[in-house]
């Protein structure tokens, strides 16, 4: 489930990045970043982010 969870984290980073800098669509854009960040802390909470 952690992994699953790091890659959602990256891709919606990486979605973030590309409409940023490529497509400036908008309000959507950081909406993407918020919910990759939320992720990012629920697994570092969670404890699971640590193990391997």
């Amino acid at each position: 489930m952690a992994g699953l969870l790091w890659t959602i984290i990256v891709i919606l980073f990486v979605l973030w990045l590309l409409g940023f800098t490529v497509f400036h669509i908008g309000g959507i854009i950081h909406i993407l970043i918020v919910v990759a960040v939320v992720l990012l802390i629920f697994n570092l909470i969670s404890g699971r982010g640590a193990r391997v």
